[in-house]
């Protein structure tokens, strides 16, 4: 078999692991905070990150643009500057949390994304929306991390094999994002 045969094998056995039901349910708690003008808040690290700041341009413009109901969403790795600033003055753990301080309220939505599930920055910006009312939904691996046990909806691939995990990550993304980009 060629590697890309295999390769594009194996990434389907991986997003067949993905739960629809999950995946709906995270899409039905951003319809209801783009419908209550909560905002969204994504973050991760770096190939997350990429993931986190594409879903703020498909979201922000794709399922905004030309429409009555507006989806209010950033991502918290999308500032370099803040991230450099508490990375250098105070820790790099405490990047996406800090940024939540200024902003975050109950009932706002934060999208964690996480291969290995235990990124500390990650885990502590879930914690500190749990603790404040938010709604947490996390991609990460369903095997292993803290992630997939800390987040209110847990959107878990079944394999540990990082291409497919962000590749999946996309996917599941992408259908969050098409959902309320078909909304009327």
């Amino acid at each position: 078999m060629s590697f890309s045969a295999d390769y594009l094998s194996r990434l389907t056995v991986a997003i067949d692991t993905i739960s629809r039901e999950r995946v709906d349910q995270a899409i039905d708690v951003l319809r209801v905070a783009r419908d209550s003008g909560r905002t969204i808040y994504s973050c991760g690290n770096g190939g997350s990150a990429s993931i986190a700041s594409q879903m703020v341009v498909d979201i922000v413009k794709g399922a905004s643009y030309g429409k009555q109901r507006r989806v209010r969403m950033m991502s918290l790795a999308d500032s370099i500057s803040t991230i450099t600033a508490y990375s250098n003055d105070v820790s790099y753990e405490c990047v996406f949390e800090e940024q939540l301080k200024n902003w975050l309220v109950p009932n706002d939505v934060v999208i964690a994304i996480s291969g290995s599930g235990n990124s500390e920055n990650v885990l502590r910006a879930v914690r500190y929306a749990n603790s404040r009312g938010a709604i947490t939904i996390g991609c990460t691996t369903a095997h292993g991390g803290a992630l997939k046990d800390l987040a209110a909806v847990p959107l878990v691939v079944g394999s540990d094999h990082m291409g497919h995990l962000e590749d999946s990550f996309f996917v599941m993304t992408h259908v969050m994002c098409y959902a309320l980009m078909s909304d009327d």
